[in-house]
């Protein structure tokens, strides 16, 4: 048996104005053939979950397409085509396939497909043909269509967020494609649409509520004939008619006990919707709240999410830290000029600096101080526990470690890197351990990470393009009614 593994993977928001474009692609992951392989062995992704797993049942493993790119705008339409081009020639390269295990997304948005995945994954079926077993991993970010439902055979999100089973993940899917090709089982799916957006800020599965919605989806697979359950959480930041939480069940050959779980499951999420409501902390509170005891606190910029396409260079905390004089505290900015700037005074040197807020008023207005260089790096580091996103290998560009009038430490960086990794600190010789504060720009992804080094976070209500006030933001394609948007939203489930 041989099976074709391909992965196109971006979450796309559509509230920034600028495109992503194929270098995106190029700086983070564009790879085709046997590389993907050499790349993703051992790797806590879920590309290595298929990997391993199809190993382990004895199934040859043929790697076709791999690309992914950091959280940015819709995908220009040239590049969303050149990349499906590459994709479906490699595809053409890889002679006969028995199956296939795919990696998208979910939340990705083209500017010539605004269901981005649906689309690829619909003409991944018309090309294998309807006998050839689909099996797709998802971002439970996802905003969930019925041509990606209808193109595969499972689909299978991941459970946790931050996101810490992707290789778990890719090990379920592999494991249920070998039971399929065994003739052991044949997998159906069925998905329910919910008239509801969860907030970005209680997406963490952990926590309640959305903990106590995971234990009865583990209930469910436990009590009942299930092959797999997922709860997708949604992508707010994507103004596409798909966007929106929803869930999935997929079973053997019962595509009505599918059906009547998934409803179910989703029920027991719409009428939890009220529970997914936040209450927001705004920038003076929230530092205020810190300063005042002896916790070390991670601020997370909601506003500014790198994980969901924000630019990394948002100013109102920085701000407000270095107006307050809060020594001991450690910001990371998108700040390429700057960086330039450091590297040509060298360590040691002083000088004044206009640091962050390039990307526009909405993000904050620079920050000026007079900074001390401290030390110049390459910016390329490698994580090897499970973090948010499976990723194990990062390069931030030439970075620059500045010290601000204020007393905080700046990791000044020529590329956009979320903060998912601890490392990112250590490889320029910085140790948590010495800061009683930083800012994480995220939401949930970096608990992963800085909960080692933190007491307590504080997820602070900041302007910006990955604003988690949805209301904020100004949709025009979205469905109507939809719970926030809509809070009188009423929904008949058992309407078909």
């Amino acid at each position: 048996m041989r099976v074709g593994i391909l992965a196109l993977l971006q979450e796309s928001n559509t509230f920034i104005p600028s495109r992503t474009t194929l270098r995106h692609f190029e700086e983070d992951l564009l790879l085709s053939g046997e590389a993907i392989r050499e790349r993703f062995t051992g790797a806590k992704h879920e590309i290595g979950g298929f990997l391993a797993g199809l190993q382990a049942a004895g199934i040859e493993a043929v790697p076709v397409f791999a690309a992914r790119a950091y959280p940015h705008g819709p995908i220009e339409g040239p590049t969303f085509d050149a990349l499906l081009t590459r994709m479906f020639d490699a595809l053409g390269e890889a002679g006969p396939l028995d199956a296939i295990l795919a990696a998208p997304h979910g939340a990705t948005v083209a500017e010539n497909h605004p269901d981005a995945d649906g689309h690829w994954l619909s003409r991944l079926r018309e090309s294998v043909g309807p006998a050839c077993p689909i099996v797709a991993t998802l971002d439970p970010h996802a905003n969930l269509s019925p041509k990606m439902v209808a193109a595969t055979d499972a689909l299978i999100a991941y459970r946790t967020n931050p996101h810490l089973d992707q290789l778990e993940t890719g090990l379920r899917a592999a494991a249920l494609l070998a039971r399929t090709l065994a003739g052991e089982i044949r997998p159906v799916q069925a998905a329910a649409y919910p008239p509801m957006a969860i907030n970005i800020q209680r997406q963490q599965t952990a926590e309640p509520p959305l903990r106590e919605l995971y234990d009865l989806a583990a209930a469910y697979r436990a009590e009942r004939e299930i092959l797999s359950d997922s709860l997708i959480l949604g992508f707010p930041y994507a103004d596409v008619p798909e966007m929106g939480s929803a869930t999935l069940v997929v079973t053997d050959d019962d595509p009505a006990l599918a059906e009547v779980v998934a409803r179910e499951l989703a029920l027991e999420m719409w009428e939890r919707r009220e529970s997914f409501e936040p209450a927001f902390t705004d920038v003076e509170s929230a530092v205020t709240s810190a300063m005042a005891g002896r916790e070390r606190i991670t601020f997370l910029d909601m506003g500014d999410n790198v994980g969901g396409g924000g630019p990394g260079d948002a100013t109102w905390l920085f701000a407000e830290l270095e107006h307050r004089r809060a020594e001991g505290a450690f910001i990371c900015l998108h700040d390429p000029d700057n960086v330039t700037r450091c590297a040509e005074a060298g360590p040691g040197a002083e000088l004044e600096l206009d640091l962050g807020g390039k990307s526009g008023d909405l993000h904050g207005h620079p920050v000026s101080s007079r900074c001390r260089v401290v030390s110049l790096h390459e910016g390329r580091f490698h994580e090897a526990q499970a973090r948010h996103g499976g990723f194990g290998t990062f390069d931030m560009g030439r970075t620059a470690i500045a010290r601000t009038a204020g007393g905080l430490t700046a990791m000044l960086t020529s590329r956009r890197v979320p903060p998912f990794s601890l490392e990112q600190l250590r490889h320029c010789g910085l140790d948590p351990a010495d800061f009683r504060a930083f800012v994480a720009k995220g939401v949930i992804a970096p608990m992963a990470a800085y909960a080692e080094c933190s007491d307590r976070f504080i997820h602070v209500n900041t302007p910006g393009c990955t604003s988690a006030d949805m209301k904020r933001l100004e949709f025009s394609k979205r469905r109507r009614p939809l719970f926030p948007f809509e809070p009188d939203a009423t929904w008949d489930h058992d309407a078909r």
